[in-house]
C-alpha cells in the first residue's frame, strides 16, 4: 500500500513501512507499554520486538480513503489496560496526522500479553 498526497508542486508517496515506523515509534513512547509484539504469533508465546523491528507489530491499511492502524502490544502488569490503550490511540493518531497530513480513521490496539 502506498499513500499519495498531491499538492500544487507534485505528489508525495508514503509507503506502508514509513507509516508503520511512525506509528511504532509513537507507540513505544507511551507509559505502561513493555513492547511491541509480532502480528502473527498465534501459538500463545509472545516475543517482544526490538526497536529496529517495531513495524512488524503494526499493520497499516486504507479504508474509505483514510488510514486504519492496527497495533499489537504487550502491556506492563499492574497498569490499567484501557488507560494505556487510550493513551496509545491518542498519541499514534496525533503523530501520524501531524507528520503526514493524512487523516487517521481509527487505531486498533490488540493486547497480546501482559509482562512484569
Amino acid at each position: 500500500m502506498t499513500a499519495r498526497i498531491d499538492n500544487a508542486l507534485g505528489s508525495i508517496f508514503l509507503y506502508e513501512n514509513v507509516l508503520a515506523d511512525i506509528a511504532g515509534i509513537s507507540t513505544i513512547e507511551c507509559y505502561g507499554l513493555v513492547g511491541m509484539a509480532p502480528k502473527g504469533s498465534a501459538d500463545g508465546l509472545v516475543e517482544l520486538l526490538k526497536r529496529e523491528h517495531l513495524s512488524k507489530g503494526v499493520k497499516v491499511y486504507m479504508e474509505e480513503g483514510k488510514l486504519v492502524i492496527d497495533l499489537y502490544i504487550v502491556v506492563e502488569f499492574g497498569t490499567k489496560i484501557s488507560a494505556v490503550a487510550q493513551n496509545i490511540i491518542d498519541k499514534v493518531k496525533y503523530s501520524v496526522e501531524t507528520m503526514t497530513g493524512m487523516e487517521v480513521k481509527k487505531v486498533n490496539v490488540n493486547v497480546k500479553g501482559v509482562r512484569v
